[in-house]
């Protein structure tokens, strides 16, 4: 959720003409993840939680692989960008650790 939040704020300084691109892209991407996490976990089988926390961690690459683009093509403060990827990483280490304590 925080990363999420985290998104917004960093859109918010995009400019307007990027409102149906990046922007959508990055926060589409970033409310996919809690809300695959959730979607998931109130699921009634552990195979279909670890679906879900698969299209998770491929939102959670997506969103990274926006956000490099967002700072080559100089969008937004670079330093919201760099609390963005950090949080992201941490989210992603988290999704591996959920998704190996499944798989156990």
């Amino acid at each position: 959720m925080q990363l999420t939040v985290v998104i917004y704020g960093l859109t918010k300084a995009f400019p307007r003409d990027e409102l149906y691109g990046l922007t959508s892209q990055i926060r589409r991407a970033a409310v996919s993840l809690p809300s695959n996490i959730a979607e998931g976990h109130g699921r009634l089988g552990t195979s279909e939680y670890r679906q879900f926390l698969g299209i998770a961690r491929a939102s959670n690459f997506e969103l990274q692989t926006q956000l490099e683009l967002a700072r080559r093509l100089e969008l937004g403060d670079s330093k919201v960008i760099n609390e963005a990827e950090g949080l992201s990483h941490e989210v992603g280490k988290m999704l591996y650790a959920i998704l190996d304590s499944i798989k156990r």
